[in-house]
């Protein structure tokens, strides 16, 4: 680019930057609204139970484990497909397009809450990620190419996008899914998903020819990986010091020497078939009891373990003879990547809890509803958490549209109606919640004795008998009952209502356990008694009567929680950058031990705080949030170490091959993480919550001191590379 056209270029700028890079950073941030947006509702969508106040499917955890576990595995495949294609075929505006607009089918979809067309959405959500997610970094790699000084200062401003977008997708979508009803939270995605794409489109003039089809000559060029992203929007050298580009490959001598013969290729074939294989059998045999690998199993060992290893065998016989054939030096550096690699399987493992146990932890086990003090002080909170940001935000569309409004007026006016949209629904939201008062209320119960093993009454740790409790509905047979029949006393919080003392009340249960309780209007009881007679179960509808009406209450939703790490992210991020640039930057191994350490810190808390933990008492939502802060802590520590690796470590004819297999590393991180989540009311009910933590606690605090024991070693594999 010349100096004139830089110039030109810079002349409709925002904040120092061109304003094409705000475009990016809406458009990104729209997608990653529609993704969080989605992913932080379906195991909570998925084992909800199939009768309450917002019912969903009542999978087991296990089921919904191994299903989302094949989503967040594929996620992480598909985009090395699609910047291939981006590459070569769409260039990376029309890949974007492309891929938005199949995830907002895919998000349509799911809305429609019925088992086919939830597969076909999560199905669509995973092809059009493929086509989004590698183009967005090599759009703004692309337009700084001839200005890396501005690079750094590009990239932390389309990341607070990222974050925001994460942010306030899981806000809203979750509090419309939980509050209103799950096919609002997940159209809700789809419908800014769709206007995100509207504006990318519509400033298609602030971008002239970048990103466009490319020519004949440039498809012809080595596939190269610029900018890779991780599809959870959180690049890894983002921090550190921007995304870094990865060479074309060379001719050098080192890459001579070593070409993929066709044995080379039948392995890469076989191992992507088994891979693919693996994560569609694992929902089909938990789920359907279809299992494609039937004819492998060993005795009571499933077969798609046994293809499973059979393809890590043959894997890492590719791997071992590809790296065999390299001189020493770059054998030794393609080894010490391999090792953190294998390192990142541990972290992603216990990470992407978030997604699936925390969800469920956080929704089952935590005390989420704050009475009195405690509740105004969680609204102000809240809706500062909320403000605060959307101002700041908005100011940034201000910025843009008195800069470009003449040249993408279609473009600005897609965006006002996005965020007058999402100052409405935050508005709706905290009005809501200033506005809900909690109702003390008395209702029938059956009371059912705790039994040991040996068939006697427990006692809790204050030596009193243990009980559980069942709910008399409308239609329990009273005569039928054999135990004793109670009178208890539960809160029920309900916005925009008065109702008096004495007054008689419907309500119905929000948890499988039957604790927690939310109040129904007469259109609900009617679609309560309808959808049940449907089913031909009883309806959980529950007579009541208020006893007391008390003051301001709110129930926190689950997915507030989630949002935790989005806002750690923006809070910590600088500080942590400071730290790598100051003298006392840490090597490698040591970001490394030290990201997987502060990680299992958090989950020792969650273990502390839930040991000890019986049915029917919750935690203190303190002990989350301080895991929360943790897992962020450790990623931020972490993140400078991994993709930017590739580029120093790996030779050129590798890089595609090492990007693959870093993708594969984190996928099979992600796939673990929901198949080990899964597990957690299994290990719950046979061994105890606080153990369920450990494992989480222990595996990620052993990894780390290995890998910062290995930091000699590594170093020394390294060659110099820092």
């Amino acid at each position: 680019m010349s100096a004139e056209a830089k110039s030109e270029f810079f002349q409709s700028k925002v904040l120092g930057h061109p304003a094409g890079l705000f475009v990016l950073f809406f458009t990104e941030m729209w997608e990653r609204f529609s993704f969080y947006g989605m992913r932080v509702l379906l195991v909570n969508f998925l084992t909800m139970a199939l009768i309450g106040y917002n019912p969903g499917w009542e999978w087991s955890a296990e089921n919904a484990g191994a299903l989302f576990g094949t989503y967040a595995m594929l996620l992480y495949i598909t985009p090395i497909v699609g910047g291939i294609i981006a590459d070569k075929i769409t260039g990376y505006r029309w890949a974007v397009v492309i891929g938005a607009i199949i995830m907002t089918l895919g998000h349509a979809s799911m809305a429609l809450e019925t088992e086919a067309s939830l597969y076909i959405g999560l199905g669509l959500l995973v092809i059009g990620t493929g086509f989004f997610k590698p183009t967005m970094t090599s759009i703004i790699s692309e337009m700084y190419k001839d200005l890396p000084e501005k690079k750094d200062g590009a990239y932390t401003i389309f990341y607070m996008g990222v974050n925001a977008g994460a942010f306030f997708g899981m806000m809203l979508c979750g509090y419309l899914a939980e509050k209103v009803g799950w096919s609002y939270g997940f159209g809700l995605a789809g419908v800014f998903m769709l206007l995100g794409t509207l504006q990318f489109w519509l400033a298609k003039p602030l971008f002239g020819n970048i990103g466009g089809v490319p020519s004949k000559a440039q498809a012809a060029e080595p596939h190269q990986v610029e900018g890779v992203q991780e599809p959870d929007g959180k690049t890894d050298d983002l921090i550190d010091a921007g995304v870094k580009e990865t060479p074309k490959a060379s001719k050098s001598d080192e890459d001579k020497r070593n070409p993929f013969t066709m044995i080379d290729k039948v392995l890469i074939w076989i191992c992507s078939i088994v891979v693919l294989a693996y994560a569609i059998n694992d929902p089909l045999r938990s789920i359907a009891g279809v299992d494609l690998f039937a004819a492998i199993q060993v005795g009571d060992f499933a077969g798609q373990y046994v293809g499973v290893l059979t393809g890590l065998g043959l894997f890492i016989y590719l791997v071992a003879t590809r790296i065999s054939r390299y001189s020493k030096v770059t054998r030794d550096r393609m080894i010490a990547f391999i090792i953190f690699a294998f390192f990142t399987v541990f972290f992603w493992m216990s990470f992407e809890q978030g997604a699936s146990s925390l969800v469920i932890f956080a929704r089952d086990s935590v005390q989420r509803e704050l009475i009195g003090n405690s509740a105004t002080i969680y609204n102000i909170v809240n809706a500062l958490l909320t403000i605060v940001p959307l101002l700041i935000i908005t100011w940034v569309l201000f910025l843009l549209a008195k800069r470009t409004g003449r040249k993408i007026p279609g473009s600005n006016l897609v965006l006002v109606v996005c965020f007058a949209g999402v100052w409405a629904i935050a508005g709706w939201m905290l009005y809501r919640d200033f506005n809900t008062t909690a109702y003390n209320v008395s209702y029938q119960a059956e009371q059912i004795a705790v039994l040991d093993d040996n068939g006697k009454h427990k006692v809790n740790d204050k030596g009193e008998l243990m009980y559980t409790y069942n709910a008399i509905t409308e239609q329990t047979d009273v005569s039928a009952v054999e135990n004793p029949i109670v009178e208890r006393e539960v809160i029920v919080g309900e916005p925009f209502v008065d109702i008096k003392e004495g007054a008689s009340v419907n309500m119905i249960a929000k948890n499988k356990e039957g604790d927690k309780f939310a109040y129904l209007s007469d259109k609900q009881v009617e679609d309560k008694r309808k959808y049940a007679q449907e089913l031909g179960r009883d309806n959980g509808i529950v007579l009541a009567t208020v006893k007391e009406v008390k003051s301001d209450w709110v129930e926190i939703t689950v997915s507030w929680f989630s949002i935790l790490n989005s806002f750690f992210i923006i809070a910590f991020a600088s500080l942590i950058s400071k730290w790598w640039d100051s003298k006392y930057n840490p090597s490698a191994s040591v970001k490394y031990g030290l990201g997987l350490i502060i990680m299992a810190i958090g989950f020792g808390l969650l273990a502390l705080g839930s040991y000890g933990l019986v049915e029917g008492v919750k935690v203190s939502m303190i002990w989350l949030i301080l895991a929360y802060l943790f897992h962020t802590l450790g990623e931020l520590c972490l993140s400078p170490v991994g993709l930017s690796y590739v580029s120093k470590l790996v030779p050129a004819r590798m890089i595609a091959f090492m990007f693959g297999m870093w993708y594969l590393a984190i996928a099979i991180g992600n796939k673990l993480a929901a198949v080990l989540g899964g597990q957690i009311e299994n290990i719950t009910e046979n061994y105890s919550m606080s153990t369920f933590f450990l494992i989480f606690t222990i595996v990620p605090l052993v990894a780390g001191v290995l890998v910062i024991a290995a930091g000699p070693l590594l170093k020394k594999l390294m060659h110099g590379v820092k």
